[in-house]
């Protein structure tokens, strides 16, 4: 039997990702199961170092945990470091790796909706764990021009100095006509209730350009990103794509098994 979990805050009992890979589990036989974790930010260290002692056989991290885990991790792939966020640990023996899916899973999410970034410009709101991961990806693809929308001026100097892109204070964005073809929401919120100036803000927001509207949280009963696509009809991409793909990703790193997105969107539908 073997245990995987999700490390994060009392969002981990909201994802679905226990169920997602619990079920590609039970259809490629292996005998395993998938829990949510809640964990303080004080004792995420000792969280970590339980992996280790309760053998979990690898584990995702979550908001807000995806940059503050890589000081208790032992090891990190090359595009972790890059980025410098982990979204997947990977244990090897008594060693803890750590590995970021995030990028190549949104990555694979474009390529699936057909949208080539190559030479467009981009807006991405958020400067957390998922925001590094798709500047990085988005200037991988050769993006042109990537601006970074976000509250902590500080977290995207960080990113910028790190990975690139250009800094859009955000209580700006809606001063001035944005030359975006494409508009990310990496943050974590998309209701009103939870962030009614950003949704303000949002609803406000003049992309003449756009083509393309992300947001990389689901399951949302209104989501105020979905209603700007909607006001300005253009066509909108929930996150469940780049779960989809990064989720494969990660199995793939624990269990070395290659499991087509297909049946995972499957597991989603079910």
């Amino acid at each position: 039997m073997k245990v995987f979990c999700i490390l994060s805050d009392e969002r981990a009992f909201q994802s679905i990702s226990p169920l997602l890979y619990s079920s590609v589990m039970k259809r490629v036989g292996i005998k395993g199961t998938y829990v949510p974790f809640k964990v303080a930010p004080e004792h995420l260290g000792q969280a970590i170092q339980s992996l280790r002692i309760l053998n979990i056989a690898g584990a995702n991290v979550t908001v807000p945990y995806k940059e503050s885990v890589m000081a208790y991790l032992d090891a990190f792939s090359e595009g972790a470091t890059m980025i410098g966020a982990v979204n997947t640990i990977v244990r090897q023996g008594n060693l803890l790796k750590g590995y970021n899916t995030n990028a190549i899973g949104f990555m694979d999410a474009l390529k699936e909706g057909g949208f080539d970034v190559a030479g467009k410009s981009a807006l991405v709101f958020g400067n957390g764990g998922m925001a590094k991961a798709v500047v990085f990806i988005l200037n991988w693809l050769q993006a042109d021009t990537i601006y970074i929308a976000g509250r902590n001026q500080e977290k995207t100097v960080g990113i910028i100095k790190k990975i690139g892109g250009e800094a859009l204070p955000i209580e700006t964005v809606t001063d001035r006509s944005i030359d975006a073809d494409i508009v990310i929401n990496t943050t974590s919120v998309s209701m009103t209730e939870e962030a009614p100036e950003l949704s303000a803000l949002v609803k406000k927001l003049d992309v003449p350009k756009c083509k393309l509207v992300i947001d990389l949280n689901y399951g949302r009963s209104q989501n105020f990103w979905q209603d700007m696509s909607d006001a300005r009809n253009l066509p909108f991409m929930d996150g469940l794509p780049t779960l989809v793909h990064q989720a494969r990703r990660s199995f793939l790193l624990w269990t070395g098994i290659q499991v087509p997105p297909e049946e995972f969107q499957k597991a989603i539908e079910a």
